[in-house]
């Protein structure tokens, strides 16, 4: 088969991950658009809020030259970002959970601002929106995605893989993220990497560096599950592995049973819904 990117499957580590998780889950976000708007859904969230803001100014810095990184303050940054996902928009069920959350985030900046490390440092920017490379130009496959960070070491003429990380659960060890972001970078950009790291921003001022995968085996684990999306697309099958749903695909259900509330659209045109919490729900608190 001739490639060809406007036929290609798409994957990419969010989709590989809501696949393997959830077929149902998959194709909800994914693929499903609302018979009347046309529009694909997003369901947002308190955490996902939060995320997405912290992230949004960390890739700021990184369109920088390094000793221009830190002339606007953060929290700046951070009220601007802020400002697209508050009160509701974010799905915060009220101020005071909004503001534990804003609260998170600006501390996780600060920890940049105090401890930058490779921040402080010569960096790498891959000279595409979004990287891509052919998993499979054979199955028309194609596997993309945006690395938060890539630090250059002079030494060693080198790249370090950094991924930012807003939440308090570690990333497993099983996790494709580190393979898929390796072989995007070994495919997109012409330097070869020599350390990859999470850095979890809610808990520690330092990375944590994680063993570099073997590309020759990753891009045939990740090939093999890419295989599987694209039979699940040809023959429209997306089968939720619970009867009765799962943690996955049930939010993504209630917006298609009318039992969510539309927010808006967000930067790429998909209809933003959140889950409305009860009265009683809200009572409860927000564990955080």
């Amino acid at each position: 088969m001739s490639k060809d990117k406007y036929t290609a499957v798409w994957v990419s580590h969010t989709s590989i991950s809501d696949f393997l998780k959830c077929p149902r889950a998959y194709y909800l976000k994914n693929i499903y658009r609302d018979p009347q708007t046309k529009h694909k859904i997003k369901l947002m969230s308190p955490a996902l809020a939060l995320g997405q803001s912290v992230h949004e100014v960390l890739e700021s810095l990184s369109q920088l030259p390094r000793g221009g990184r830190f002339n606007e303050p953060l929290p700046t940054k951070f009220e601007r970002a802020w400002e697209k996902i508050k009160g509701e928009k974010g799905g915060f069920p009220n101020d005071d959970t909004e503001y534990q959350y804003k609260k998170r985030g600006l501390e996780m900046l600060a920890r940049v601002y105090n401890h930058p490390g490779p921040i402080n440092n010569l960096s790498v920017k891959i000279q595409m929106d979004l990287p891509y490379y052919w998993l499979s130009e054979e199955d028309n496959i194609i596997l993309c995605g945006k690395v938060d960070w890539l630090e250059y070491l002079p030494d060693t003429d080198s790249v370090h893989i950094i991924d930012f990380k807003t939440g308090k659960v570690q990333e497993e060890e099983s996790s494709l993220q580190l393979p898929i972001y390796s072989l995007l970078v070994a495919k997109c950009q012409k330097r070869k990497t020599t350390k990859a790291s999470y850095w979890y921003l809610a808990e520690n001022d330092t990375l944590t560096e994680k063993s570099l995968p073997n590309l020759e085996e990753a891009e045939k684990k990740i090939l093999e599950i890419a295989r599987q999306i694209k039979v699940a697309r040809q023959i429209n099958r997306f089968k939720c592995h619970h009867e009765e749903g799962c943690f996955a695909c049930k939010p993504f259900e209630a917006i298609l049973n009318k039992k969510a509330k539309l927010v808006g659209q967000d930067e790429y045109g998909a209809d933003v819904y959140i889950i409305v919490q009860t009265d009683e729900e809200n009572r409860e608190g927000e564990i955080l």
